[in-house]
């Protein structure tokens, strides 16, 4: 009979199929890597550019190369001023910090300066206490111009604009006679002043100026002084 040879096929077909069976399960499974490749072509993968940490945010900048130590009029650290320790003044670099009648008083001078008519200048004079301009001319304008090397006054003019556009010295602090001081060389003594301080200077006069001011140790230029309430007191010359 042929049923004997199918049922002994069939066992043995289902004899290797338990043993096939066994052999797979006892196996250990492949490694997750050795699946990323299946299904992939042959071609090599591009490398991701591989990203820069960010910086932490909040971190400080870096430090100027040059630091100035300056203070404000209060003697706490503040951007645009300074103490010159060898003349005893304060120097505020920046017109910001200035208190407001001082800082209003110097716009209002510039303002007239750069319009070219000296006459601009005149209610600025006047007040409480008349602008003091040295010599004998009573008049703050016409005195004024007598210092100027034309007849209108614009010299001068100019040289107010020149005065002020440097920093302020404030001199006899706490006192009645405190004033506020342009240009700020005024109180700063001659030997302390830095290379581009004496740039600065030479802004306003001439080199031969400054080595007669060196012999003396002194700014001895016009300068021009506001009080702290916003006052212009006085146009001067010499020490």
């Amino acid at each position: 009979m042929r049923s004997e040879p199918r049922n002994s096929s069939a066992r043995k077909h289902h004899a290797a199929a338990a043993v096939l069976a066994s052999l797979l399960i006892a196996l250990p499974p492949l490694p997750a890597e050795a699946l990323s490749g299946v299904g992939s072509d042959d071609s090599p993968r591009e490398q991701q550019p591989k990203e820069e940490p960010e910086v932490a945010p909040g971190l400080p900048l870096p430090d100027p190369l040059i630091n100035r130590s300056p203070t404000d009029s209060a003697g706490t650290p503040e951007v645009g001023g300074e103490v010159d320790a060898a003349a005893d003044a304060e120097i505020i670099l920046d017109p910001a910090l200035l208190p407001e009648p001082v800082r209003r008083m110097r716009e209002l001078i510039v303002e007239a300066a750069a319009s070219g008519d000296i006459e601009q200048l005149r209610p600025l004079t006047t007040g409480p206490h008349q602008t003091q301009v040295n010599g004998e001319i009573n008049d703050p304008i016409e005195a004024l111009k007598s210092y100027s090397g034309d007849p209108e006054g614009l010299e001068i003019l100019a040289i107010l604009l020149d005065i002020l556009s440097t920093g302020a010295a404030r001199l006899d602090v706490g006192t009645p006679d405190e004033v506020y001081v342009w240009p700020y060389f005024a109180g700063k003594t001659l030997s302390s002043l830095t290379a581009p301080e004496r740039v600065d200077l030479l802004r306003i006069v001439t080199a031969g100026d400054l080595m007669g001011m060196e012999e003396s140790g002194n700014y001895n230029f016009y300068r021009l002084a506001i009080t702290p309430a916003g006052e212009w007191k006085s146009m001067t010359g010499g020490d």
